[in-house]
Protein backbone atom coordinates (compact mmCIF):
# COMPACT_ATOMS: atom_id res chain seq x y z
CA UNK A 1 0.00 0.00 0.00
CA UNK A 2 1.54 3.44 -0.80
CA UNK A 3 1.64 5.65 1.94
CA UNK A 4 -0.26 8.21 0.17
CA UNK A 5 -3.14 5.57 0.32
CA UNK A 6 -2.65 4.72 3.91
CA UNK A 7 -2.13 8.30 5.22
CA UNK A 8 -5.79 8.59 3.61
CA UNK A 9 -7.52 6.10 5.22
CA UNK A 10 -6.29 6.83 8.44
CA UNK A 11 -8.01 10.57 8.02
CA UNK A 12 -10.82 8.80 6.72
CA UNK A 13 -10.98 6.69 9.82
CA UNK A 14 -10.59 9.96 12.49
CA UNK A 15 -13.12 11.68 10.69
CA UNK A 16 -15.97 8.97 10.59
CA UNK A 17 -16.17 9.52 14.26
CA UNK A 18 -16.01 13.35 14.54
CA UNK A 19 -17.51 13.42 18.12
CA UNK A 20 -15.35 10.93 19.57
CA UNK A 21 -11.93 11.74 17.75
CA UNK A 22 -12.70 15.50 18.68
CA UNK A 23 -12.39 14.78 22.42
CA UNK A 24 -9.81 12.38 21.86
CA UNK A 25 -7.62 15.63 19.94
CA UNK A 26 -8.78 17.86 23.00
CA UNK A 27 -7.38 15.62 25.40
CA UNK A 28 -3.73 16.06 24.11
CA UNK A 29 -4.50 19.37 22.85
CA UNK A 30 -5.23 20.51 26.36
CA UNK A 31 -2.45 18.53 27.70
CA UNK A 32 -0.04 20.39 25.36
CA UNK A 33 -0.94 23.41 26.16
CA UNK A 34 -0.89 23.24 29.97
CA UNK A 35 2.55 22.37 28.97
CA UNK A 36 3.34 24.99 26.92
CA UNK A 37 2.15 27.75 29.01
CA UNK A 38 3.64 26.19 32.19
CA UNK A 39 7.16 25.77 30.78
CA UNK A 40 6.25 29.38 29.20
CA UNK A 41 6.14 31.56 32.26
CA UNK A 42 8.89 29.16 33.45
CA UNK A 43 11.65 30.10 30.66
CA UNK A 44 10.25 33.59 31.02
CA UNK A 45 10.92 33.78 34.49
CA UNK A 46 14.40 32.27 34.61
CA UNK A 47 15.23 34.81 31.88
CA UNK A 48 14.16 37.53 34.13
CA UNK A 49 16.02 36.68 37.11
CA UNK A 50 18.92 36.28 35.14
CA UNK A 51 18.53 39.54 33.03
CA UNK A 52 17.87 41.10 36.57
CA UNK A 53 21.23 39.87 38.04
CA UNK A 54 23.43 40.39 34.65
CA UNK A 55 22.43 43.80 34.57
CA UNK A 56 25.70 45.35 36.66
CA UNK A 57 27.76 42.96 33.73
CA UNK A 58 28.81 39.48 34.40
CA UNK A 59 32.47 40.08 35.17
CA UNK A 60 32.42 40.39 38.93
CA UNK A 61 33.88 38.49 41.36
CA UNK A 62 32.71 38.92 45.11
CA UNK A 63 34.69 38.17 48.14
CA UNK A 64 33.19 38.33 51.60
CA UNK A 65 34.66 37.46 55.33
CA UNK A 66 34.35 33.94 56.61
CA UNK A 67 35.24 30.82 54.92
CA UNK A 68 31.65 29.10 53.86
CA UNK A 69 32.50 24.94 54.64
CA UNK A 70 30.85 22.63 56.92
CA UNK A 71 32.35 21.26 59.41
CA UNK A 72 31.47 19.22 63.13
CA UNK A 73 30.90 21.36 66.25
CA UNK A 74 33.33 23.32 67.35
CA UNK A 75 35.19 22.75 70.94
CA UNK A 76 33.74 24.03 73.60
CA UNK A 77 34.92 26.94 75.58
CA UNK A 78 37.30 27.81 72.20
CA UNK A 79 36.45 30.99 70.39
CA UNK A 80 36.53 31.11 66.92
CA UNK A 81 37.13 34.55 64.82
CA UNK A 82 37.42 35.97 61.66
CA UNK A 83 39.44 38.36 60.02
CA UNK A 84 37.48 41.31 58.56
CA UNK A 85 38.55 42.32 55.17
CA UNK A 86 39.92 45.71 54.91
CA UNK A 87 40.64 48.80 52.98
CA UNK A 88 44.14 47.61 53.12
CA UNK A 89 43.25 44.39 51.72
CA UNK A 90 40.66 45.99 49.04
CA UNK A 91 44.05 48.43 47.92
CA UNK A 92 46.21 45.11 47.70
CA UNK A 93 44.33 43.34 45.46
CA UNK A 94 43.60 46.04 43.53
CA UNK A 95 47.59 45.76 42.21
CA UNK A 96 47.02 42.15 40.50
CA UNK A 97 47.42 41.39 37.22
CA UNK A 98 44.10 41.11 35.94
CA UNK A 99 41.49 43.20 38.29
CA UNK A 100 40.06 45.41 35.71
CA UNK A 101 38.17 47.68 38.39
CA UNK A 102 37.90 47.22 42.36
CA UNK A 103 35.19 48.61 44.82
CA UNK A 104 35.28 47.79 48.69
CA UNK A 105 31.24 47.64 49.73
CA UNK A 106 29.63 48.69 53.53
CA UNK A 107 26.30 49.29 53.41
CA UNK A 108 23.54 50.20 56.23
CA UNK A 109 20.06 51.82 56.81
CA UNK A 110 20.06 54.90 58.12
CA UNK A 111 17.96 58.04 58.23
CA UNK A 112 18.58 60.59 55.91
CA UNK A 113 17.65 64.24 56.20
CA UNK A 114 17.94 67.34 53.98
CA UNK A 115 16.21 70.42 52.54
CA UNK A 116 13.60 69.78 55.65
CA UNK A 117 12.59 66.53 55.12
CA UNK A 118 13.97 62.81 56.78
CA UNK A 119 13.92 59.55 54.98
CA UNK A 120 14.99 56.25 56.25
CA UNK A 121 16.80 54.33 53.15
CA UNK A 122 20.02 52.29 52.39
CA UNK A 123 23.53 53.65 52.43
CA UNK A 124 26.00 52.07 50.60
CA UNK A 125 29.94 52.85 51.18
CA UNK A 126 31.97 52.26 47.99
CA UNK A 127 34.42 53.73 46.08
CA UNK A 128 35.05 55.61 43.11
CA UNK A 129 35.43 52.42 40.83
CA UNK A 130 31.73 51.29 42.35
CA UNK A 131 30.64 53.23 39.06
CA UNK A 132 32.85 50.79 36.82
CA UNK A 133 32.27 47.77 38.18
CA UNK A 134 28.08 47.45 38.81
CA UNK A 135 27.99 49.62 35.47
CA UNK A 136 26.13 52.67 37.49
CA UNK A 137 25.59 55.97 35.44
CA UNK A 138 25.43 59.55 36.70
CA UNK A 139 22.46 61.90 35.79
CA UNK A 140 24.21 65.03 37.37
CA UNK A 141 27.15 65.85 38.52
CA UNK A 142 29.94 63.55 39.61
CA UNK A 143 30.41 59.67 41.33
CA UNK A 144 32.88 59.61 44.78
CA UNK A 145 36.05 60.92 43.28
CA UNK A 146 38.95 59.02 43.70
CA UNK A 147 41.07 59.71 46.37
CA UNK A 148 42.80 58.19 49.42
CA UNK A 149 39.90 55.92 51.50
CA UNK A 150 42.07 57.50 54.70
CA UNK A 151 41.37 60.83 53.45
CA UNK A 152 37.96 60.67 51.64
CA UNK A 153 36.00 63.80 52.24
CA UNK A 154 32.63 63.68 53.22
CA UNK A 155 30.75 63.55 49.78
CA UNK A 156 27.25 61.69 48.71
CA UNK A 157 25.91 60.47 45.71
CA UNK A 158 21.94 60.02 45.43
CA UNK A 159 19.76 57.30 43.92
CA UNK A 160 17.08 59.66 41.96
CA UNK A 161 14.31 58.49 44.29
CA UNK A 162 15.85 59.23 47.04
CA UNK A 163 16.77 62.81 45.50
CA UNK A 164 13.19 63.27 44.47
CA UNK A 165 12.09 62.81 48.08
CA UNK A 166 14.07 64.71 49.56
CA UNK A 167 14.65 67.82 46.88
CA UNK A 168 11.72 67.62 44.63
CA UNK A 169 12.43 69.38 41.26
CA UNK A 170 15.05 71.48 43.06
CA UNK A 171 19.13 71.13 42.26
CA UNK A 172 20.47 69.27 45.15
CA UNK A 173 24.62 69.90 44.20
CA UNK A 174 25.93 71.29 46.65
CA UNK A 175 23.72 70.71 49.34
CA UNK A 176 24.51 69.71 52.74
CA UNK A 177 22.72 66.41 53.98
CA UNK A 178 23.01 64.44 56.99
CA UNK A 179 23.08 60.78 57.35
CA UNK A 180 22.61 59.44 60.58
CA UNK A 181 25.31 61.86 62.66
CA UNK A 182 27.28 62.67 60.03
CA UNK A 183 27.46 65.86 58.00
CA UNK A 184 27.79 65.28 53.96
CA UNK A 185 27.98 67.07 50.82
CA UNK A 186 25.80 66.24 47.48
CA UNK A 187 27.79 65.78 44.57
CA UNK A 188 26.27 63.75 42.03
CA UNK A 189 23.01 61.88 41.34
CA UNK A 190 22.72 58.65 39.92
CA UNK A 191 20.60 57.82 36.45
CA UNK A 192 17.56 55.85 37.05
CA UNK A 193 18.60 51.77 37.35
CA UNK A 194 15.30 50.83 38.70
CA UNK A 195 14.65 47.38 41.35
CA UNK A 196 16.49 44.53 41.40
CA UNK A 197 14.62 41.37 42.51
CA UNK A 198 11.98 43.62 44.92
CA UNK A 199 15.43 45.94 45.88
CA UNK A 200 14.97 49.87 44.95
CA UNK A 201 18.50 50.90 43.62
CA UNK A 202 17.14 54.39 43.07
CA UNK A 203 16.58 54.81 46.69
CA UNK A 204 20.00 55.00 47.92
CA UNK A 205 22.86 56.68 48.74
CA UNK A 206 27.03 56.76 48.26
CA UNK A 207 29.55 57.28 50.52
CA UNK A 208 33.09 57.02 50.52
CA UNK A 209 33.82 53.19 52.48
CA UNK A 210 36.15 54.58 54.62
CA UNK A 211 33.04 56.84 55.97
CA UNK A 212 30.56 54.20 56.10
CA UNK A 213 33.50 52.04 58.43
CA UNK A 214 33.16 55.35 60.86
CA UNK A 215 29.25 55.51 60.47
CA UNK A 216 28.19 52.28 61.64
CA UNK A 217 31.12 51.75 63.54
CA UNK A 218 32.38 48.69 61.75
CA UNK A 219 36.28 47.71 61.67
CA UNK A 220 35.67 45.75 58.39
CA UNK A 221 34.10 45.63 55.18
CA UNK A 222 31.29 43.54 54.08
CA UNK A 223 32.61 42.75 50.41
CA UNK A 224 34.78 43.41 48.20
CA UNK A 225 33.49 43.75 44.56
CA UNK A 226 36.17 43.19 41.91
CA UNK A 227 35.33 42.87 38.11
CA UNK A 228 37.93 42.10 35.13
CA UNK A 229 38.45 41.85 31.51
CA UNK A 230 36.41 39.42 29.09
CA UNK A 231 39.76 37.90 28.25
CA UNK A 232 41.05 37.08 31.75
CA UNK A 233 39.59 33.96 32.67
CA UNK A 234 37.89 34.41 36.05
CA UNK A 235 38.77 31.08 38.05
CA UNK A 236 42.62 31.98 37.40
CA UNK A 237 41.96 35.90 38.90
CA UNK A 238 39.44 34.26 42.06
CA UNK A 239 42.91 32.01 42.74
CA UNK A 240 45.28 34.80 42.07
CA UNK A 241 42.92 36.65 45.03
CA UNK A 242 42.42 33.66 47.23
CA UNK A 243 46.45 33.47 47.13
CA UNK A 244 47.05 37.30 47.90
CA UNK A 245 44.44 36.71 51.13
CA UNK A 246 45.76 33.82 52.25
CA UNK A 247 48.97 35.43 52.27
CA UNK A 248 47.95 38.79 54.01
CA UNK A 249 45.59 36.45 56.52
CA UNK A 250 47.68 33.73 57.27
CA UNK A 251 44.55 31.32 56.44
CA UNK A 252 41.80 30.95 54.09
CA UNK A 253 39.43 33.03 56.45
CA UNK A 254 37.24 34.42 53.58
CA UNK A 255 34.61 33.43 50.53
CA UNK A 256 35.00 34.00 46.69
CA UNK A 257 32.53 33.67 44.58
CA UNK A 258 32.45 34.94 40.80
CA UNK A 259 28.97 35.41 39.27
CA UNK A 260 29.75 32.67 36.55
CA UNK A 261 29.38 30.14 39.46
CA UNK A 262 26.37 31.90 40.56
CA UNK A 263 24.69 32.25 37.74
CA UNK A 264 25.62 28.61 36.87
CA UNK A 265 23.82 27.81 40.31
CA UNK A 266 21.02 30.08 39.98
CA UNK A 267 20.51 29.03 35.99
CA UNK A 268 20.77 25.02 37.33
CA UNK A 269 18.07 25.86 39.86
CA UNK A 270 15.76 27.75 37.52
CA UNK A 271 15.99 24.91 34.96
CA UNK A 272 14.73 22.49 37.46
CA UNK A 273 11.93 24.89 38.45
CA UNK A 274 10.92 25.07 34.54
CA UNK A 275 10.93 21.27 34.25
CA UNK A 276 8.77 20.75 37.39
CA UNK A 277 6.07 23.30 36.05
CA UNK A 278 6.43 21.33 32.76
CA UNK A 279 5.74 18.25 34.28
CA UNK A 280 2.31 19.10 36.02
CA UNK A 281 1.12 20.02 32.45
CA UNK A 282 2.58 16.36 31.70
CA UNK A 283 -0.41 14.60 33.99
CA UNK A 284 -2.85 16.16 31.10
CA UNK A 285 -0.60 14.97 28.24
CA UNK A 286 -0.39 11.05 29.73
CA UNK A 287 -4.59 11.50 30.23
CA UNK A 288 -4.63 12.17 26.52
CA UNK A 289 -2.72 9.45 25.80
CA UNK A 290 -4.95 6.97 27.65
CA UNK A 291 -7.62 8.80 25.56
CA UNK A 292 -5.92 7.54 22.27
CA UNK A 293 -5.49 4.05 23.97
CA UNK A 294 -9.10 4.03 24.33
CA UNK A 295 -10.67 5.17 20.74
CA UNK A 296 -8.00 2.62 19.34
CA UNK A 297 -9.20 -0.08 20.67
CA UNK A 298 -12.63 0.89 20.64
CA UNK A 299 -11.83 0.89 16.85
CA UNK A 300 -10.11 -1.91 16.41
CA UNK A 301 -13.59 -3.90 17.74
CA UNK A 302 -15.27 -1.81 15.48
CA UNK A 303 -13.75 -2.35 12.69
CA UNK A 304 -13.03 -6.44 12.85
CA UNK A 305 -14.81 -6.71 10.00
CA UNK A 306 -13.28 -4.66 7.83
CA UNK A 307 -9.78 -6.19 9.05
CA UNK A 308 -10.88 -9.53 8.70
CA UNK A 309 -11.95 -8.51 5.15
CA UNK A 310 -8.32 -6.89 4.16
CA UNK A 311 -6.18 -9.56 5.66
CA UNK A 312 -8.73 -11.74 3.19
CA UNK A 313 -7.49 -9.83 -0.01
CA UNK A 314 -3.82 -10.25 0.79
CA UNK A 315 -2.94 -7.09 3.11
CA UNK A 316 0.40 -7.39 5.03
CA UNK A 317 -0.29 -7.76 9.05
CA UNK A 318 2.65 -4.28 8.98
CA UNK A 319 0.36 -3.42 7.20
CA UNK A 320 -2.65 -3.02 8.98
CA UNK A 321 -0.12 -2.32 12.04
CA UNK A 322 1.16 0.70 10.13
CA UNK A 323 -2.55 1.90 9.58
CA UNK A 324 -3.81 1.72 13.05
CA UNK A 325 -0.38 3.69 14.32
CA UNK A 326 -0.98 5.95 11.60
CA UNK A 327 -4.41 6.66 12.69
CA UNK A 328 -3.21 7.26 16.66
CA UNK A 329 -0.52 9.43 15.64
CA UNK A 330 -1.92 11.79 13.29
CA UNK A 331 -4.76 11.85 16.36
CA UNK A 332 -1.89 12.93 18.42
CA UNK A 333 -0.07 14.88 15.55
CA UNK A 334 -3.45 17.26 14.85
CA UNK A 335 -3.74 17.47 18.66
CA UNK A 336 -0.62 18.84 19.22
CA UNK A 337 -0.77 21.77 17.04
CA UNK A 338 -3.87 22.54 18.11
CA UNK A 339 -2.32 22.38 21.76
CA UNK A 340 0.41 24.68 20.47
CA UNK A 341 -1.79 27.22 18.88
CA UNK A 342 -3.87 27.11 22.17
CA UNK A 343 -0.88 27.24 25.17
CA UNK A 344 1.11 30.21 22.99
CA UNK A 345 -1.85 32.21 22.41
CA UNK A 346 -2.42 31.82 26.38
CA UNK A 347 0.80 33.02 27.20
CA UNK A 348 0.81 35.96 25.08
CA UNK A 349 -2.72 36.78 26.36
CA UNK A 350 -1.60 36.38 30.00
CA UNK A 351 1.52 38.48 29.38
CA UNK A 352 -0.90 41.24 27.55
CA UNK A 353 -2.99 41.11 30.57
CA UNK A 354 0.02 41.03 33.09
CA UNK A 355 2.70 42.85 31.72
CA UNK A 356 4.79 42.33 34.85
CA UNK A 357 4.63 38.78 34.06
CA UNK A 358 7.83 37.50 31.96
CA UNK A 359 6.40 34.86 29.42
CA UNK A 360 8.76 33.39 26.46
CA UNK A 361 8.38 30.56 24.62
CA UNK A 362 11.74 29.05 22.57
CA UNK A 363 11.49 27.59 19.44
CA UNK A 364 13.33 24.17 21.00
CA UNK A 365 10.28 24.26 23.60
CA UNK A 366 7.48 23.83 20.75
CA UNK A 367 9.08 21.42 18.96
CA UNK A 368 10.03 19.24 21.75
CA UNK A 369 6.06 19.42 22.84
CA UNK A 370 5.17 18.35 18.98
CA UNK A 371 7.48 15.56 18.98
CA UNK A 372 6.48 14.44 22.81
CA UNK A 373 2.21 14.42 21.42
CA UNK A 374 3.33 12.34 18.08
CA UNK A 375 5.12 10.08 20.68
CA UNK A 376 2.41 9.36 23.21
CA UNK A 377 0.33 8.87 20.13
CA UNK A 378 2.88 6.09 19.05
CA UNK A 379 3.06 4.64 21.93
CA UNK A 380 -0.58 4.47 22.78
CA UNK A 381 -1.51 2.88 19.91
CA UNK A 382 1.05 0.15 19.78
CA UNK A 383 -1.57 -2.12 21.63
CA UNK A 384 -4.60 -1.44 19.39
CA UNK A 385 -2.54 -1.75 16.85
CA UNK A 386 -0.71 -5.46 17.26
CA UNK A 387 -4.15 -7.07 18.25
CA UNK A 388 -5.48 -5.47 15.02
CA UNK A 389 -2.82 -7.07 13.27
CA UNK A 390 -3.54 -10.26 14.72
CA UNK A 391 -6.52 -10.83 14.38
CA UNK A 392 -7.41 -13.99 12.07
CA UNK A 393 -9.21 -13.43 8.81
CA UNK A 394 -11.87 -16.39 9.31
CA UNK A 395 -12.84 -15.25 12.64
CA UNK A 396 -12.94 -11.60 11.84
CA UNK A 397 -15.13 -12.09 8.89
CA UNK A 398 -17.58 -14.63 11.20
CA UNK A 399 -17.35 -11.64 14.16
CA UNK A 400 -19.04 -9.46 11.06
Amino acid sequence: MRLADGILLALRAITAQRLRSFLTLLGISVGISAVILLTSIGEGIHRFVLAEFTQFGTNVIAIAPGKVKTAGPAPTGIPTSVRPLTLDDARALAHLPGVDALSPVVWGNSEVGGNGRLRRTTVYGVDAAMIKVFSIKVGSGQFLPDEDSDKARAFVVLGPKLKNELYGAANPLGARLRIGSMQFRVIGVLETKGQVLGIDLDDTAYIPAARALELYNRDGLMEIHVTYAEEVPPARLAETIRTALKARHGREDFTITTQEDMLRTLSNILDILTMAVGALGGISLAVGGVGIVTIMTIAVAERTGEIGLMVALGARRRTILGLFLGEAVALSAVGGVLGLVLGIGLAQLIHLLLPALPVHTPLSFVLLAEAVAISIGLVAGVLPARRAAGLDAVEALRAE
